[in-house]
């Protein structure tokens, strides 16, 4: 058996607001097209893509990486312009499936394939639970008994000569393929649909599907601590800015304490250790190395994952020197190597009374947070 896909994409999708057609629309990071394509590519029961498409979209068409042919002025020409593509191709199933519904799953393709097994034709479909009313001029008019009513979705799979000689023989436009066929004296069993399934219609369904595409929210929180210890110099480095002062502070690399807990802090978020496992101190090649080196690692590796970096949060913690006149500088540096708004890093200072290590002033210590998301 053969079975091909058929993804009816010539509709011109005005409900859906100014703009391009929908199925040329970016998505969560592709366009509504490109993902229902990539679903049924990705599906193994899957032997033939073709979509139909309109004229005037013969340029993105061509980006799809799948064969397309030119559909007709309603969606059942479209359908029977496909189907006669596909005629002599030895394809024996087909699913015909709106280009609007960029959320359809694995398994509901599944069980429409395997309810062809023993029908000439399935479809999913989700039974209506709502109350159903008649109105006009804005007011209800009466109620509809909702027993026995379904709320239709794609894909609609059929034996393929069976539907193919349905829509020849069809009249006119239809709702869809199962009307077609159901008009030939076809039985079209019921499968269960999904609500991510759902057909992108009007501007506020590109959100809902977005959403659906993305899955759940990924937050991490990652911390980050880090000391120095003073030694003879004129100067700090401290979150990207040097500041006169009458120590140095002691390190392998540059010894930026605040950007080494920051660095850490990302890495923390994404369970990657420490900056000492990517740019261990026994590489002399890290020998007073720019600390910003660190912290553009640590940024595009949470790139690479797919991570946005919600924001950042540095506490420095020292009696001397005084941060606060620097703080603005050390905001725009850090804000300038991690590619991030400055309303987005926070860099604050506080003593330890006097207590302690940082209170003998005999260093600096750095605490941070960052948050990572993926939506």
């Amino acid at each position: 058996m053969t079975t091909a896909a058929l993804i009816v994409a010539a509709g011109r999708g005005t409900r859906a607001g100014p703009g391009a057609p929908k199925q040329w629309r970016p998505l969560a990071g592709r366009r509504v097209a490109d993902w229902t394509v990539a679903a049924f590519a990705a599906h193994p029961e899957i032997d033939l893509i073709l979509a139909v498409t309109h004229p005037d979209d013969e340029a993105e068409a061509a980006t799809l990486g799948i064969e397309t042919v030119h559909g007709g002025a309603t969606r059942a020409a479209s359908v029977r312009a496909g189907l006669e593509a596909l005629e002599g191709r030895g394809v024996t199933r087909v699913l015909i499936h709106d280009v609007a519904r960029a959320g359809i799953t694995p398994d509901i393709i599944s069980a429409v394939i395997t309810a062809l097994d023993t029908t000439p034709g399935a479809a999913p479909a989700i039974p209506v639970t709502d109350a159903l009313w008649r109105g006009e001029t804005g007011k209800v008019t009466g109620t509809e008994d909702r027993t026995g009513l379904f709320r239709a979705q794609t894909p609609q799979g059929f034996h393929f000569d069976a539907i193919l000689s349905a829509h020849r023989a069809h009249p006119g436009d239809a709702a869809d393929d199962v009307e077609v066929a159901r008009a030939a004296g076809l039985d079209v069993a019921i499968v269960p649909g999904n609500e991510t399934n759902l057909k992108i219609t009007a501007p506020e369904d590109f959100a809902r599907m977005e959403k659906s595409l993305r899955g759940a929210m990924d937050i991490r929180l990652g911390n980050g601590f880090d000391v120095h210890a003073f030694e003879d110099g004129d100067h700090v480095t401290l979150c990207g800015v040097q500041i006169p002062h009458t120590r140095a502070l002691k390190g392998h690399s540059d010894a930026d304490v605040g950007m080494h807990a920051v660095t850490d802090a990302i890495y923390g978020a994404l369970a990657e250790g420490d900056i000492g496992r990517h740019f261990p101190p026994s590489d002399m090649q890290w020998k007073g190395a720019d600390s910003a080196i660190f912290l553009d690692h640590a940024v595009k590796l949470a790139a690479s994952r797919g991570f946005t970096i919600s924001n950042i949060d540095c506490t420095l913690i020292c009696e001397r020197p005084k941060i606060g006149p620097h703080a603005a500088a050390m905001t725009t540096r850090m804000a300038e190597i991690m590619g991030l708004a400055a309303d987005r890093i926070s860099i604050k200072a506080t003593t330890s009374e006097k207590l302690g290590f940082t209170g003998r002033e005999e260093g600096i210590a750095a605490l941070a947070t960052a948050t990572l998301v993926k939506a």
